[in-house]
């Protein structure tokens, strides 16, 4: 049984790939850190207790801004294969915490390179690394963007995504490491989180269906992006690491869309009116814009054999009838008069 372990295993991306690692075989090891509420509920249809026989995810306190504890857990669980995924990964929260960013995201990374580097050496274990890049890493370059477009950040998130990026190939050439870089394009799900702007749409949009909200509140609606399905995306992270050799791959649909174009889509999917429901708040805008990404992934599926199989259209339509149930619930809780289920209802 090969053993995985995910940094950042709470978030999105992390707990659809511990369901695919899982459904392949692997034991995973997760690193969460401490709060004083859960935020492990989108591991909950996946957990089983440890204790109980044929248990095969395991979770450990930890923060890749802690080098020691994060060496005390790569030591304790010795894994095959790691999925770096941890990260402060809100881009205009970026530009309020650049130094907080900057030390999870760029400097987190170099502690995890470091961790592993000396795990190899003092195991002489060979362990996979994946190491989570992020389109914004291209900013303002002209679209398409592929693995030999050059990097034009516009954020301090951007920034620090990029540094992890040349931190990885650095330790790669220098030390024979076997560490890829997935440069991934948007990728969203039910599960994304609310302050991200698609599921900040879906969710709002089915409250107002509901009576619950009357008003959306967004930044800029003509950004485009390059949006694909997550679980989709997480299958490629595996891949990546199971070639006989290392390397950066692009992963994206190949199709941009605007914030506007998928306001359509999903307000005309619930029979909604945005027009009347959205309006613009510059608190919302960056102070440099990342206009236009379209992804071109043709080395990853010529060489990983990957595409996407969720259309544009059903992932949204995944996204709203989640939410949208779940507006349903906080209807109901709210004519029964528990406003303290309907604040938790609302946290998802």
């Amino acid at each position: 049984m090969k053993k995985a372990f995910i940094t950042g295993i709470t978030g999105q991306d992390g707990s659809f790939l511990a369901e695919f690692l899982l459904a392949k075989g692997y034991e995973v090891h997760g690193l969460i850190r401490r709060a004083s509420t859960f935020n492990t509920g989108r591991l909950d249809p996946i957990y089983a207790d440890p204790h109980e026989q044929g248990a095969a995810m395991f979770l450990h306190y930890g923060d890749v801004a802690d080098g020691t504890g994060l060496r005390r857990t790569i030591e304790k669980v010795q894994p095959d294969e790691i999925y770096h995924l941890a990260a402060q990964s809100h881009v205009r929260v970026s530009f309020d915490q650049p130094e907080y960013t900057a030390d999870v995201v760029a400097t987190g990374t170099l502690r995890l390179l470091e961790t592993v580097r000396d795990h190899i050496i003092a195991s002489g274990k060979s362990v996979k690394i994946y190491q989570a890049g992020s389109s914004e890493m291209f900013g303002a370059a002209k679209p398409p963007q592929n693995e030999s477009t050059p990097f034009y950040p516009r954020s301090p998130y951007a920034v620090s995504k990029v540094a992890a990026f040349w931190y990885s190939v650095n330790y790669r050439e220098a030390y024979d490491m076997f560490v890829s870089n997935g440069i991934l394009f948007n990728h969203e799900s039910e599960r994304r989180g609310e302050t991200f702007v698609t599921r900040k749409i879906t969710r709002a949009l089915g409250r107002i269906k509901m009576g619950l909200q009357d008003k959306l509140f967004l930044g800029n609606l003509d950004a485009r992006r390059d949006w694909g399905y997550a679980g989709d995306y997480v299958e490629a992270m595996w891949m990546m690491l199971q070639q006989e050799a290392p390397g950066d791959f692009v992963i994206a649909t190949g199709e941009s869309r605007s914030v506007r174009e998928f306001l359509d889509e999903a307000a005309a999917y619930i029979g909604l009116d945005w027009s009347k429901v959205v309006e613009t708040d510059p608190r919302y805008l960056r102070p440099t814009e990342v206009d236009f990404l379209l992804g071109d992934s043709s080395v990853a599926r010529e060489k990983l054999g990957w595409k996407p199989r969720v259309s544009f259209e059903e992932m949204v339509r995944r996204m709203v009838d989640h939410d949208l149930d779940l507006a349903r619930q906080e209807r109901t809780l709210t004519n029964a008069g528990h406003t303290a289920e309907l604040r938790r209802a609302s946290q998802g």
